[in-house]
């Protein structure tokens, strides 16, 4: 069974055609009898009401088709940066991946990010360069955009016939046939015919070019090509999926997704080339007992352990966790074992996803993505498994956001709400934080981007009713110190009517930018209780957390232990967590406190004539100009900028392109204010 299954995602950037291309898929292999446009806001995988309003993919969705007696569990991501996290943990539990690309723009921005994420886990691509009905079109230069800025090596099985308005097919470089879509049918019935004399001459280039390719990475087809014998379609193939598993070629196909071409050959491709579960690399895994990595293989018939990749809030059955199986089974009423949490919950019932709507499952199996409510303390990133075999599967690394905005209710009755609610969306999203404020008692959120705190504000405000007030965006500062630093302190303090008292030494020392914060042991510890010695690092750690002078959390602080003083008659946990805390405060506040400011990759694209004014804007906001590529229709220029300077900015761009600029930005680093 896990030889005929596939779990792939559908990544680009936004409006690359992630969504339309989906929606074709789920007709074509007859799970929708409609084809439902982005556009009209009728797309069955953006089922939210945000999403159909706004014509943007917000969460990552869910759905099973099945093409040839093979199943597809198929997740269509989103494509803007301020949801990256979607894309992160459905990158995460994926097999094989759909990468689109805009055969106008090329690869963009986020086109970028996504790869990269998805050479994190090695996940095994194959390209698409939608949209060749397109004015300005070119898949040849999409090609060679690949190669530059992927470092891919793009590998064509397909080329255009004609391009823009005049784009009629493709050729098959395998099969060596011309490939056409009747539009009388939506493009469901396909007109196979042989290659046109005037096309043969570039089928036979490019098919050479194919071969050439793959005798790079392949002995067999090295030797058959070097004898100039015959190579076969089903060696071809053969030879392709090994070339695609291990990730040094990346198969491209064409075609025009909103004009319902070239859509079949690529749900072909993902049976073809994508691995089976059971094909993919193993995950790896900790084993807590042992204190060691483990390989976990794709088999049913063992232990169970399954990754909690997404949780999603019902209103009536609650909390829905997503969660993709690496072994073993799981049934509706039995019992599972958080790892992670040291926590048995239940799994109720388990379903299957297809967008929104759902059917029950008979159990959920290595290799495969499904549903499970009823456990109520399951979060992002958490392992399920057994009690017997304390294993925890590889979590998810997620960006730190960026921006906050206060909130606050209206009525004071709906304040208790209000928490909840927001309790829940952190639940959901691992991008989206809250806190109290001390100093002014308000909540502040923190998220991504504007946009991804306009959705959940919205969402605030019209999905669970809750009447609030939203403040200005702010940006989310850090601290840092700039100086080493040693100091001792001591602790004494008489609760009642035992004594508390602690002495230690502390060094904090400046880290390189990006490198986070560290904590290390040098004093002779060989006398101390462990659960003291602990309380010292969480001392460390909540101070960290709470900052220097203006309460923003450090980052890039290296802190060690130095030296430590524990009696048994007076020690205690309390007093060393409060002395560890008061400690790194103190030698902080001498070692030249620094306040950080985040600083953005701002990646633009702007036709010719408005790419100066569109410099302009983004110098006068203190940017810096990195790069401008110029493409045939448009450039992209990438810059760098400070957060704080670049709120609004969309409504300048707009103003100075005639609305025709876009752009997207993306958290690179913090750097010291001012600077």
């Amino acid at each position: 069974m896990l030889k005929a299954m596939r779990n792939i995602g559908i990544m680009a950037h936004i409006d690359a055609g992630k969504t339309t291309t989906t929606e074709r898929i789920l007709y074509y292999t007859g799970k929708s009898h409609k084809i439902g446009e982005v556009d009209d806001g009728e797309a069955i995988m953006d089922w939210m009401e945000q999403e159909q309003e706004r014509g943007i993919t917000i969460q990552s969705a869910a759905t099973t088709i099945y093409w040839k007696n093979f199943q597809i569990n198929i997740i269509d991501t989103p494509g803007h940066v301020d949801f990256t996290a979607e894309v992160e943990r459905a990158l995460r539990v994926l097999d094989g991946a759909i990468t689109i690309f805009d055969a106008v723009r090329g690869v963009e921005p986020q086109t970028e990010t996504v790869w990269r994420q998805a050479e994190r886990y090695k996940v095994p691509c194959i390209g698409y360069v939608n949209k060749m009905d397109r004015i300005g079109a070119d898949f040849y230069h999409v090609l060679e955009d690949i190669k530059v800025k992927l470092g891919a090596t793009p590998t064509p099985l397909q080329v255009p016939i004609g391009k823009e308005s005049g784009f009629e097919g493709v050729i098959d470089l395998i099969d060596m046939k011309e490939i056409r879509w009747d539009v009388q049918t939506d493009g469901e019935r396909m007109i196979e015919s042989p290659i046109a004399p005037e096309r043969d001459t570039v089928a036979q280039e490019w098919r050479d070019r194919l071969i050439s390719e793959l005798a790079n990475v392949s002995d067999t087809i090295g030797d058959k090509y070097l004898a100039g014998e015959n190579i076969d379609a089903t060696l071809l193939k053969t030879d392709l999926r090994k070339a695609v598993l291990s990730r040094t070629i990346l198969p491209m196909f064409a075609g025009a997704s909103r004009r319902n071409m070239g859509v079949q050959p690529l749900i072909d491709a993902v049976l073809d080339f994508l691995p089976a579960p059971d094909e993919a690399a193993p995950a790896f895994a900790h084993h807590l007992k042992k204190d060691e990595t483990v390989l976990i293989p794709c088999n049913p018939n063992t232990t169970p352990l399954g990754l909690v990749f997404k949780i999603q809030n019902d209103r009536e059955a609650g909390a829905f966790c997503y969660v993709r199986m690496y072994s073993g089974s799981i049934k509706p009423g039995t019992t599972v074992f958080n790892v992670g949490k040291h926590k048995r919950e239940r799994a109720n019932r388990i379903l299957r996803m297809h967008s929104n709507k759902f059917e029950p499952m008979d159990s959920l199996s290595a290799g495969d993505i499904g549903v499970i409510i009823g456990m109520k303390l399951a979060q992002t990133g958490d392992t399920i498994g057994t009690e017997g075999y304390p294993v925890v599967l590889e979590k998810m690394q997620f960006p730190e956001p960026v921006i906050s905005v206060s909130i606050e209710p209206k009525a004071l009755s709906e304040q208790d709400k209000l928490k909840d609610i927001l309790a829940l969306l952190s639940r959901e999203d691992p991008t989206f934080t809250t806190r109290d404020n001390e100093e002014t008692g308000q909540l502040i959120i923190s998220g991504m981007g504007e946009l991804h705190l306009d959705v959940l504000v919205t969402r605030i405000l019209k999905e669970y009713n809750v009447g609030a007030k939203v403040g200005n965006p702010q940006v989310t500062y850090r601290e840092s110190v700039s100086k080493v630093v040693e100091k001792t302190q001591q602790f004494a303090r008489v609760i009642a009517g035992k004594e508390n008292a602690a002495a230690l030494t502390l060094r904090v020392t400046p880290m390189e930018r990006g490198t986070g914060n560290q904590y290390t042991c040098e004093a002779k510890t060989r006398d101390i209780p462990p659960e003291i010695l602990d309380a010292v690092e969480r001392g460390v750690s909540n101070a960290l957390k709470s900052g220097i002078v203006l309460g923003y959390p450090c980052i890039d602080v290296s802190v060690t232990l130095i030296d430590i003083h524990y009696s048994e008659l007076t020690g205690t946990e309390f007093s060393f967590e409060a002395c560890a805390s008061l400690c790194f405060d103190e030698a902080c506040r001498d070692a030249g406190p620094i306040q950080l400011e985040p600083i953005m990759t701002v990646e633009l694209s702007s036709p010719h004539e408005f790419v100066g004014d569109v410099i302009s804007l983004v110098t006068q906001r203190g940017g810096q100009v990195l790069s401008i590529d110029s493409k045939p229709y448009i450039d992209q220029v990438k810059a760098l900028a400070p957060m704080a300077k670049m709120f609004g900015f969309m409504t300048f761009l707009r103003s100075a392109s005639q609305g025709r600029a876009s752009f997207t930005m993306e958290f690179a680093h913090f750097e010291k204010l001012g600077k």
